[in-house]
């Protein structure tokens, strides 16, 4: 988290950052969101089989478990807004060509994965965000190839 921070205030200085810099970038903030998005699924899985058997799981039990998953889609929100703002408002408008696109498509897998675990309005609510960041970048999609 220290080195994310650390990039946060040089991205809002304006600077450029290197390749090797914007790479551990992206793997400092996937190493964190990874941690949060397979407790996600453990508890997913958990209130799954909670659900459908209740001889073996009391209500405060399925309680407990809700109010996990609430604490770590919580969690997941926070790091994807502030890797999702940062990305937006510091790193893509100075970023070269290449950094450009290697930004915008972590761009478009925070989105993906932040609509991973919403469901209902919530998730119409990510989907309508990602169709306005596409139309906001789409020159720069149309003439360079993003993975």
């Amino acid at each position: 988290m220290e080195y994310m921070e650390k990039v946060t205030v040089v991205a809002r200085e304006g600077e450029e950052h290197t390749v090797e810099e914007h790479n551990l970038l992206s793997v400092a903030y996937k190493n964190v969101i990874a941690a949060c998005r397979a407790s996600c699924r453990i508890v997913s899985i958990e209130q799954k089989e909670g659900r459908g058997n209740h001889d073996h799981v009391v209500s405060h039990d399925l309680s407990n478990i809700r109010g996990h998953r609430a604490r770590i889609e919580s969690e997941l929100n926070s790091i994807y807004g502030t890797i999702l703002r940062l990305l937006d408002a510091h790193l893509i408008p100075v970023a070269a060509v290449d950094s450009k696109v290697f930004y915008l498509n972590m761009n478009r897998e925070y989105y993906r994965n932040l609509a991973e675990f919403k469901t209902g309005s919530k998730y119409q609510a990510v989907t309508i965000e990602i169709s306005i960041v596409t139309a906001r970048y789409s020159p720069v999609s149309s003439d360079t190839r993003l993975y």
